[in-house]
């Protein structure tokens, strides 16, 4: 029996019993906030002693209300976001009833509540609009629209660094209809965006342009654009765009404010051009996670080491060969819901026909390229959302007429890697390409015969009797090698893959 059992923590309990640990980690402490389906607690990292913001979920709760996928989709999102202005979300635990939210533990409490007090500062709200925009970009760029942005889902650092949270009602590209729109109603009705309230397709990004624009009339006026007692009256000024500007609201950022409430989302603002106004530029410090690069020689140089030239490629291990190439070792499908993009191919080129060939590619693209032995480092010259992107390539031998080509991002943003490779990789590379990785001419083959026992391929407990035979057949790839490990054999001959385990 586990000896330190992780303990149920009821969301109901406000105040928790003196030094209730959780997960042996993390030590629960006051009630910092909560809502409909969850709570919001101060812990502790009992071995770091950073503190957290822990929130308990409800999974009976929320599964009773149907929003179990809301919740998957909110780690989803949190996970993919990684921004200084964000909410860093930690990590997440689960027990038979709840659910952890781990995330990072932000004390300076809602920018509503320094609203509430009384309306900022010019040069005060445009740092707060600032960071708001800089992360609102930075999640556009991951597909990731919020939906709900409004100043109480704006949190403070102590150091009075705005954090957007909540990310319940965000969306992804999945949630897109065939038409490329979003259709679910959805945020709070004085921030949200009249083409969301028409209840018909629209952006997520440009409905989050409205709200950003509202949040800052907000700041510098003290009060909401569209404010009216009666909701209906309050929606027909959203449809409208009817509001005015008290008197004291500065030109610039009235021009502004002008230029992102306005009806029509296709005329309104982009962020690159909210990003271009010279009152948003003012003193306007981007954050690191946007600016930051690996440094010239770890991110690009092969290295000025002087060594041995060889004729030919590093041996790729037959059995790497086989798990990687096939679709049917790859497990990645019991834990991520999207395809990866293929990052390896086999080829009939020789390797230095493909090393010559990706380094033709890399001159067209305007990359810098450099090329050692059968390595190659392709660097971007324009600058991405993360730095340069810089690739780097290394051709295998598996057999005499087959190679194995492996790509990897060194530096940059990975979303920017996944493009190159769908869009300019694999198209300008398809006359040297053999098979990507994952296609489906690369599939394993169960049989067996014999009596029960542990599996050793999958590594667990399954029914076979030994000996297994595993077929595998990869185009027409005839090639001979044994594996030596105990009591299996692998033997890749006449393009099929025979693997028995035999018993002690």
């Amino acid at each position: 029996m586990d000896q330190n059992p992780t303990p149920e923590f009821e969301c109901g309990n406000e105040s928790p019993s003196p030094r209730s640990i959780i997960f042996g980690k993390y030590e629960m402490g006051r009630l910092l906030g909560q809502g409909t389906f969850a709570k919001v607690y101060h812990g502790k990292n009992i071995v770091t002693n950073e503190s957290v913001a822990i929130k308990v979920i409800s999974k009976d709760q929320v599964r009773k209300a149907g929003m179990m996928e809301q919740i998957t989709r909110e780690i989803s999102v949190m996970r993919l976001v990684r921004h200084p202005n964000v909410v860093e979300l930690k990590e997440v635990m689960a027990t038979r009833g709840r659910i952890y939210f781990v995330m990072e533990y932000v004390k300076g409490g809602e920018l509503f509540a320094k609203v509430a007090r009384g309306r900022l500062r010019e040069d005060v709200a445009r740092k707060y609009f600032q960071q708001l925009i800089s992360a609102i970009d930075y999640c556009h760029s991951r597909g990731v629209s919020h939906r709900d942005l409004k100043p109480e889902n704006l949190l403070l650092d102590e150091n009075g660094n705005l954090k957007v949270s909540d990310f319940g009602l965000s969306a992804l590209p999945e949630h897109l209809r065939q038409d490329g729109l979003l259709h679910t109603q959805c945020g709070t009705p004085a921030y949200v965006a009249p083409e969301v309230l028409r209840r018909k397709g629209y952006d997520g990004a440009k409905a989050d342009i409205w709200s950003c624009g509202v949040i800052l009339f907000v700041l510098i006026s003290g009060f909401l654009p569209f404010l009216d007692e009666n909701v209906m009256r309050m929606y027909r000024k959203v449809f409208k765009g009817e509001f005015e500007f008290p008197p004291w609201f500065p030109p610039e950022p009235r021009r502004l404010v002008s230029k992102l409430l306005v009806v029509d989302p296709n005329k309104r603002l982009t962020i690159q051009g909210i990003m271009r106004q010279p009152w948003f530029l003012k003193d306007f410090k981007p954050p690191l996670a946007v600016t930051i690069e690996a440094p010239e020689q770890e991110a690009f140089s092969m290295g000025n080491n002087e060594s041995k030239s060889t004729s030919s490629p590093r041996f790729y291990n037959a059995f790497e060969f086989i798990s990687s190439m096939s679709s049917g070792f790859d497990l990645s499908s019991l834990f991520e819901s999207k395809r990866r993009v293929g990052s390896m191919f086999t080829s009939k080129c020789s390797a230095s026909a493909i090393v010559a060939k990706i380094e033709a590619l890399a001159k067209k693209l305007n990359f810098q390229v450099s090329a050692k032995e059968f390595m190659v480092k392709m660097r971007g010259r324009s600058e991405g959302r993360k730095g340069k992107l810089t690739v780097a390539v290394e051709v295998f031998e598996v057999a005499p007429e087959v190679a194995v080509v492996e790509f990897s991002k060194s530096s940059g943003d990975t979303l920017e890697y996944v493009k190159f490779c769908e869009e300019d990789l694999r198209p300008a590379l398809k006359d040297i390409v053999w098979t990507w990785q994952g296609e489906n001419n690369c599939q394993p083959n169960v049989r067996t015969q014999g009596q029960n026992g542990n599996c050793l391929v999958y590594g667990r407990n399954c029914r076979y009797t030994p000996p297994v035979s595993f077929s595998f057949r990869c185009g027409q790839l005839r090639t001979s090698v044994e594996l030596y490990a105990p009591h299996v054999t692998f033997l890749l001959e006449e393009s099929v893959l025979n693997v028995l385990i035999r018993k002690e």
